[in-house]
């Protein structure tokens, strides 16, 4: 039996649209806001590293509360749509705060405003905004083909503006005269991309009432639970679903490996010599990652699933990295590139698919306990992008720092030449061996079919004892 559609092509296009906002904020910071602070404002590296690490300590907290809170927001939006509308307002502001640093205040004004701007932001306003816009995958549509489609959709938009973001900025910061005006100029421009994008991906969707989201077994095992639960309930819920604590790892270490790839302009400016080269790869990542969405919902369906294509794919991953590794060393840049794309292939399942394997997790959760917590669910989402991403980032500030890296110098040292091998080459591909490592790991889809057999087995022996 054909499972019920819920969306138009409309829908689900204004829907992937509103990753355009995300990966403004995301692709930007993940890729240029080292560079920027270290050599336009002049900030040490591992102490940036250091700030951002602190930052994220509020992460987990906020991410867990802004999700339980969206499960209990009721209006006429819904339960997401005005958490992922307002939200973004204040990611906007706190975006172009970041690139707006005054230069004729002292160095510890500079660091407490980037450490509050850069909080804010994450912690609070993209928090809010990324996980409603997550969780709307499962509240606008119980179809999974749906689902996998949103998801794949929503990353043909998130790489593709990744991909133009790393490709135009730096031509950008140049085209307006460079320093800090110009990146505080390009700040805002995006932000306003931002603005727009993520207000018309809100108005194209609307969620299905509370009714509409359970069936006629799904709703008794609802009202066998208690229906008000706390945040220390919600958190309950997320740590003793295994699958969830796989996804969340996972979506951690990709956001680690996106971000140390985005610091790939050192590599490109002090091994390969032309900053430039990172648009180049951009490319070579990101169009390979598109083209393999596109047929991520096809192949779901020709795997009956997304466990064996996951694992498949990461698999061919963690191969292509290793590809990289050897042409970096070999010095050849056309092989790099190469691999990159094999990696990118491999690795696009998984994103196209991971808004739909959240939703099973969370309807795994909801079969066991029947008690719903999508946005709560999808806190891994915000929390993975931000604390992963985070994580990259300090962990590339604390690696440079290390090595002895000046800030702005024409040639670097031995021991950081090396470090940018390590950061750009070998971690990436560390990485990807360990998310197949949890794949291997994380069918939940089959655990799903044995919990509602078993609760529509219940209710049949409920039937025939009456």
């Amino acid at each position: 039996m054909e499972e019920k559609r819920y969306l138009n092509w409309y829908n689900k296009i204004g829907y992937g649209s509103g990753d355009i906002a995300g990966n403004v904020v995301y692709a930007l910071l993940s890729a240029f806001v080292m560079i920027f602070l270290t050599d336009t404002v002049g900030m040490n590296a591992g102490i940036v590293g250091t700030l951002i690490a602190v930052s994220k300590l509020f992460d987990g907290i906020s991410d867990i509360f802004f999700g339980s809170m969206i499960d209990k927001t009721h209006s006429k939006m819904g339960k997401a749509r005005p958490w992922m509308f307002y939200g973004y307002f204040g990611c906007a502001v706190c975006l172009v705060a970041i690139f707006c640093i005054p230069a004729d205040i002292s160095a510890k004004a500079q660091y407490a405003w980037f450490f509050i701007a850069y909080t804010l932001l994450n912690a609070g306003f993209y928090t809010a905004n990324n996980i409603a816009y997550s969780a709307l995958t499962a509240l606008i549509t119980k179809n999974n083909q749906e689902r996998v489609q949103m998801g794949s959709i929503r990353f043909m938009f998130a790489f593709g503006t990744s991909m133009l973001i790393q490709t135009i900025t730096v031509g950008l910061v140049a085209y307006f005269g460079g320093g800090a005006a110009a990146w505080r100029t390009v700040a805002v421009i995006y932000a306003i991309v931002g603005v727009i994008s993520n207000t018309l991906s809100v108005m194209s969707v609307k969620e299905l009432s509370p009714e509409e989201l359970a069936d006629e077994e799904e709703e008794k095992a609802a009202a066998r639970a208690e229906e008000k639960y706390t945040l220390i309930d919600a958190f309950g819920l997320l740590i003793r679903n295994k699958y969830y604590l796989m996804i969340c790892a996972s979506y951690i270490l990709m956001q680690i490996y996106s971000a140390t790839l985005n610091m790939g302009i050192y590599y490109m400016t002090y091994i390969l010599k032309n900053a430039n080269l990172l648009g180049v790869f951009s490319w070579a990542i990101n169009i390979p990652m598109i083209i393999g969405l596109l047929f991520t919902p096809a192949m779901v369906a020709r795997f009956r699933g997304m466990y064996k294509l996951n694992l498949m794919g990461y698999t061919l991953g963690t191969v292509g990295r290793l590809g990289v590794v050897a042409a970096g060393y070999m010095g050849s840049v056309p092989l790099m590139l190469f691999f990159t794309a094999i990696a990118a292939i491999g690795m696009s399942p998984l994103q196209g698919d991971m808004n739909a394997l959240i939703a099973t997790c969370s309807e795994y959760t909801y079969l066991r306990t029947g008690k719903r917590v999508d946005g709560t669910m999808y806190s891994c989402t915000s929390l993975g992008t931000k604390l992963g991403g985070g994580i990259g980032t300090a962990l590339a500030g604390w690696l440079l720092a290390f090595s002895g890296y000046v800030g702005g110098a024409a040639v670097q040292s031995a021991s950081t030449l090396t470090m940018l091998h390590i950061m750009y080459l070998w971690i990436p591909m560390c990485i990807n061996l360990v998310i197949t490592l949890i794949l291997s790991r994380m069918n939940v889809e089959h655990a799903v079919e044995e919990e509602r057999a078993a609760l529509h087995a219940a209710a049949a022996g409920r039937s025939g004892i009456r």
